[in-house]
């Protein structure tokens, strides 16, 4: 599964450089995604990228910007 993450986070980083917004989405159940594409039940998606190119203008709003703390969100061993 680690391999499986760091080539998805690769994946956004490249898309990124080319250019394209994108909103990552991890629903729960994914079921639904195997009914809609036809796929065998051993097939199970992790991940949607739903990306495109960003409107004219386009800016991260102010809120996703603001960060917790790396104190509040890890405990260091």
């Amino acid at each position: 599964m680690r391999a499986t993450i760091s080539i998805t986070g690769m994946l956004i980083a490249a898309l990124h450089h080319a250019g394209l917004a994108m909103l990552t989405h991890t629903p729960s159940p994914m079921a639904f995604l195997n009914e809609i594409l036809d796929r065998p039940a051993h097939e199970r998606p992790f991940l949607l990228l739903v990306l495109g190119y960003p409107a004219e203008g386009a800016q991260v709003p102010i809120h996703a910007m603001n960060k917790k703390p790396l104190q509040e969100i890890v405990t260091f061993v």
